[in-house]
């Protein structure tokens, strides 16, 4: 068997693979690229940027329905949504075409395939049956995760859609039922109760957006219901029957069991690690609840194995695999000054309707992290922009310690609050105090001067509340 060399060699070309290739390629590295299906992985083509390019039709549904609010009225009002699905499709389409152009322009080899260890150093790609074996130096993992399944419930296509099907609908749902509220399942919640669908949304837990502040999560249940969704927390789909013509749900919650029928189900809970097939058992390099485990440079325990991404575990997101693929890439470079990952400093989004975005420690792990604390809250209703724009529902809230003022976290639900958090972000990065925080600047009109308030109101002198 004839075996090719590289310096480093990157198994998966979503938004940790492909960067981790590019900045490998900059620092003088001899770079391959393995994927067995489309540049950008499910990311790129089917997550991040074509759900984004629905919730967008989703924001002019509302705002055509809030439109008379305005003084404008509509005759005649159509809507396909095939072209809002073709419209996702192109805008993934161009961008994979463009991580392609990237891959060409920094000079990596892009292998067609699937990978699998053969031996430390040693991959094998299979493609259209043939085995090619590479041999590198380093080798970087990042084959991302999928949906998961519960065990008595599956994706199936049909009945139960995951998030691919879902984002490619011939028809709207007349009646949806989404299990799962965390960041998925609320955007496509949000994004079908905005296109016309009766959804109903469930949820294990106590709230909706578990994972969020307790204040924020709260709000964003107080949202979706005022718009229609039915969400039923602390509640768990015992099973569907699929044999009729639609889809009955035993739904199990603090009232007791019910039976709902539905005609689309989407399924939501979670995702696992593709970790099968890649040759990690021989090898035993470490795995833990189905990731790969792995420091925070992204070094696994089999010498020159590296693992970034999803199916290095969470947080499930693309910018921490991005950011994790230049700091491993840099480690393995020595370049100087390269700090670890700190899972603390990852923002978060969620893109329903209203938004939803946070960085660092809620409330509750602040205390359980023992700090003493200094919150800050301003509700947007206060907000002159938000006012304006008829957006005034939502909330801005900061957790500071009480002794250093350092940003623990902040927590933020309402219009375009995904933009906004980098803010925050960027005053932890800076180790900016609260009163450092105090005394900038923000323009006015805007929505994000209510970061700024909270802020203020978190040293007890909020000027508008």
């Amino acid at each position: 068997m004839t075996t090719q060399q590289f310096d480093l060699m990157v198994v998966g070309g979503g938004p940790g693979g492909y960067v981790a290739a590019i900045r490998a390629a900059q620092l003088g590295f001899k770079t391959a690229l393995v994927e067995k299906e489309q540049l950008g992985g499910v990311c790129l083509n089917w997550g991040c940027i074509p759900t984004k390019s629905l919730l967008r039709g989703a924001d002019i549904a509302h705002t055509l329905k809030e439109a008379a609010h305005f003084g404008f009225t509509f005759d005649n009002l159509s809507f396909d949504i095939k072209k809002l699905v073709q419209h996702s499709r192109s805008v993934a389409s161009k961008l994979t075409h463009g991580v392609a152009h990237l891959m060409q322009k920094n000079g990596i080899t892009v292998i067609d395939g699937s990978a699998s260890l053969a031996d430390k150093c040693l991959l094998d790609v299979e493609h259209e049956g043939k085995v090619t074996r590479y041999k590198a130096t380093h080798i970087i993992l990042a084959t991302g995760a999928r949906a998961r399944n519960l065990p008595s419930i599956e994706i199936d296509g049909d009945s139960v859609w995951g998030a691919r099907e879902a984002m490619t609908p011939t028809v709207l749902p007349r009646k949806l039922l989404v299990i799962g509220g965390g960041a998925i399942g609320v955007e496509f919640a949000s994004l079908y109760n905005d296109l016309g669908t009766d959804v109903t949304l469930v949820e294990a837990e106590q709230r909706i957006t578990p994972a969020e502040d307790a204040d924020i999560s709260a709000l964003a249940e107080k949202a979706f219901v005022q718009r229609g969704i039915k969400v039923l927390t602390n509640s768990i789909v015992q099973s569907l029957d699929t044999s009729g013509a639609d889809t009955v749900a035993l739904i199990s919650g603090p009232k007791g069991d019910q039976q709902l029928e539905f005609d689309q189900v989407i399924l939501a809970v979670g995702i696992t690690g593709n970790i099968e097939n890649l040759g990690l058992e021989s090898l035993k390099v470490e795995t833990e609840k189905g990731f790969l485990q792995a420091d925070g440079f992204g070094k696994t325990n089999l010498a020159g194995l590296y693992a970034i991404g999803d199916v290095a575990g969470p947080p499930w997101l693309a910018h921490k695999a991005s950011h994790e693929a230049v700091i491993c890439v840099e480690k393995i470079a020595g370049v100087d000054g390269v700090k670890p990952l700190n899972k603390d400093q990852v923002p978060g989004c969620t893109y329903c309707r209203p938004q939803i975005a946070s960085v660092g420690l809620t409330e509750a792990q602040a205390k359980a992290a023992g700090h003493s604390i200094r919150v800050g809250r301003f509700n947007l209703n206060a907000n002159g922009k938000a006012l304006a724009i008829n957006e005034a529902e939502g909330l801005v809230k900061t957790v500071f310690d009480e002794n250093s003022g350092e940003l623990l976290g902040a927590h933020m639900i309402g219009p375009e609050v995904t933009e906004q958090i980098q803010g925050f972000g960027i005053a932890q990065q800076l180790e900016a105090t609260e009163h450092e925080l105090a005394q900038s600047i923000f323009a006015h009109p805007t929505v994000s001067e209510s970061m700024h308030e909270s802020v203020l109101d978190s040293l007890g002198i909020a000027l508008h509340k």
